[in-house]
C-alpha cells in the first residue's frame, strides 16, 4: 500500500507531523505561523535527517499562517483537491483550555474556521482535529461565536464544528488520555476524527461512519506492543527522566541557545534505560540530546522551592491550604511525583518543579514528558516575557502547546489499519465485478462466499455446501 499524505495545520513545532511520520505517512506540508516553532519543525521533518516533507514547489518553507495560505495560494490549493488523504491540525489550544478563561472573541478561537476553509478546498478523505479537553465545554461568555448565538441549540464550541463537518463528513469525537497511549503524562486531549462520506452517503441520512474513537482503543495494546512499552501500566516520570538529573553531575557550559551565562549537566547515557527511554533514545548511540538549559534559580527561589516540595503533596496540583501555607496566589504549581505519570505540561516552566531537586524542568524534560525522541532537536530561544509572550512561540511554549508524537503515532497506526482494510474490501468488491462480467458461474460464487465472509454474513453451512459443491474436503 502506497504511503497516505497529510498536510498539517496550526503545526506548532510538529507533534502530530512526527507521530504520523513515524507511523509510515508522507508529510506534504505544514502552515505554521510562528517563525521560532516553524524552523523546529522545518529541521527536523521538513528537511531532516529522519525524516522529510514532500514539500510543494509554489509553496515557500517559511512561516505563515492559514488566513496567508488561503489568500495567496487559493489556486495551486484547489488543485490538490482529492490528493490528499488526511489533514490533520490542532487549533491554537489556549482559547480553548480549561487552564485560563474560554473567550470566545479570542482570534485563536477563530482559526478553527479557517481549518475548516481549507479542508473545504483540499477535502481530504479524513481528518483529525485535536485540542486540550476545554475544547469541548461551553465557553462562560453568553455571546459565544455569532454562529452559536444564532443557533442556541449548540452546547459547546466542538457542537458548531461538528455540526460544519457532518455535511461531509462522517465524526468520531471524545476525550482521549495520552497517558494510556506510552504518554508519561496525564493530559486529555479532544479529539475529533473523521472519514469523508461519498455520494451514496450523503444521499442516505441512515448511513452511519466508523467510530474511530472505539478503535482507537482497540487498537491500543497492539501499539504499545509495537513500541516495546507496557500495557498494562502507565509510564512513570522517572523512567522518563532518570538520567537527566543534575544532583552528582558535572555541571558545563550551555552553548545551543546562543545566550552566556547558562549552565547545563553534562550528560551519562543510562547503562539500563527503561523500555520508554529506550524508545526515545533509539539511535542516539550515547549522544546527548539538546536544550539541556539549566535556569539560573535565584537563592531565594531555590528555598521557595524547596519549601513547595516540602509541603505540597506530590503528584497533585497546589491545594488552597498548600497555597496559603506558603503565602502565594499562584494556583496552578504541582511537584513531580516520582512514581506517576506528570500532569498536564504547559507552556510555562514554573508550572511543574522536579521530583528530587529545588527546580523547574528543563525543556528536553518537558519534551521527555511529552514523549519527543532525543534526537528531536528543538531551536530558538528558550524562554520569552513581557509582551512578547503573546508574539512568539520560544522552546518551553513550543513544547508545551505540542501534541504527544507517541498518541499521534497512534492515531495514524489506527488510520493506515483501517484504510487498509478499506483497500482490501474494494479489491474484493472489484473482483466479484469482474466475475460477473465474465460469467463465470463458479467464481460468482466463490467470491459471493467470500464477500459474505467479509461482511460477517458467512456460516458453516454455506461454508460445508461450497465444499461440497467443488468436491474440497
Amino acid at each position: 500500500m502506497r504511503k497516505l499524505r497529510f498536510v498539517d495545520l496550526f503545526a506548532g513545532c510538529g507533534g502530530l507531523s512526527l507521530g504520523l511520520l513515524e507511523a509510515g505517512f508522507e508529510g506534504v506540508f505544514a502552515v505554521e505561523k510562528s517563525p521560532l516553532a516553524f524552523e523546529t519543525l522545518r529541521h527536523n521533518l521538513v528537511d531532516g535527517q529522519r525524516h522529510k516533507f514532500n514539500w510543494p514547489e509554489w509553496l515557500p518553507k517559511e512561516a505563515m499562517t492559514c488566513e496567508e495560505l488561503l489568500s495567496k495560494f487559493g489556486a495551486e490549493l484547489d488543485a490538490m483537491r482529492g490528493t490528499l488523504d488526511l489533514v490533520v491540525g490542532g487549533p491554537p489550544c489556549q482559547g480553548f483550555s480549561t487552564a485560563g478563561r474560554r473567550d470566545p472573541s479570542d482570534p485563536r478561537n477563530q482559526m478553527t474556521e479557517q481549518y475548516m476553509a481549507l479542508v473545504e478546498k483540499l477535502q481530504p478523505s479524513y481528518l483529525v482535529i485535536e485540542n486540550v479537553a476545554g475544547y469541548n465545554m461551553r465557553f462562560e461568555s453568553e455571546n459565544k461565536f455569532e454562529e452559536l448565538v444564532n443557533n442556541p441549540e449548540h452546547e459547546t464550541y466542538a457542537d458548531h464544528v461538528a455540526e460544519i463537518l457532518s455535511e461531509n463528513y462522517f465524526l468520531s469525537r471524545g476525550l482521549v488520555n495520552c497517558a494510556v497511549f506510552g504518554v508519561p503524562q496525564k493530559r486529555w486531549r479532544y479529539l475529533v476524527i473523521c472519514e469523508r462520506k461519498r455520494q451514496g452517503d450523503i444521499e442516505d441520512p441512515d448511513v452511519s461512519g466508523p467510530d474511530f474513537l472505539e478503535k482507537l482503543r482497540e487498537t491500543r495494546e497492539d501499539f504499545l506492543a509495537s513500541q516495546n512499552l507496557p500495557i498494562n501500566r502507565e509510564i512513570t516520570v522517572r523512567e522518563a527522566i532518570e538520567d537527566l538529573v543534575v544532583i552528582n553531575r558535572e555541571l558545563v557550559d550551555n552553548i545551543d541557545s546562543g545566550v552566556k551565562g547558562f549552565k547545563e549537566a553534562k550528560y551519562l547515557a543510562p547503562a539500563n534505560p527503561s523500555r520508554y527511554l529506550s524508545l526515545m533514545r533509539r539511535g542516539m548511540q550515547g549522544q546527548a540530546p539538546n536544550s539541556r538549559r539549566l535556569p539560573n534559580h535565584r537563592k531565594d527561589t531555590i528555598q521557595y522551592f524547596q519549601q513547595v516540595q516540602r509541603i505540597c503533596q506530590p503528584g497533585r496540583c497546589m491545594s488552597d491550604t498548600e497555597r496559603n501555607e506558603l503565602g502565594r496566589k499562584k494556583h496552578s504549581t504541582t511537584v513531580l511525583h516520582s512514581g506517576l505519570p506528570a500532569p498536564t505540561v504547559t507552556t510555562l516552566p514554573d508550572d511543574i518543579l522536579h521530583y528530587d531537586e529545588p527546580r523547574i524542568l528543563t525543556v528536553r524534560e518537558n519534551a521527555r514528558l511529552q514523549s519527543f525522541p532525543d534526537w528531536f532537536e528543538f531551536k530558538g530561544k528558550y524562554t520569552t516575557g513581557g509582551k512578547k509572550r503573546k508574539l512568539e512561540c520560544p522552546r518551553y511554549t513550543q513544547v508545551g502547546n505540542a501534541v504527544p508524537p507517541l498518541l499521534a503515532s497512534a492515531i495514524g497506526a489506527m488510520l493506515k489499519a483501517y484504510h487498509k482494510s478499506l483497500i482490501s474490501t474494494a479489491a474484493d468488491g472489484a473482483l466479484i465485478k469482474s466475475a460477473a462480467i465474465q460469467g463465470d458461474k463458479d467464481v460468482q460464487e466463490i467470491c459471493r462466499l467470500v464477500s459474505l465472509n467479509l461482511s460477517g454474513s458467512f456460516t458453516p453451512s454455506l461454508y460445508n455446501s461450497g465444499c461440497k459443491k467443488w468436491g474440497a474436503k
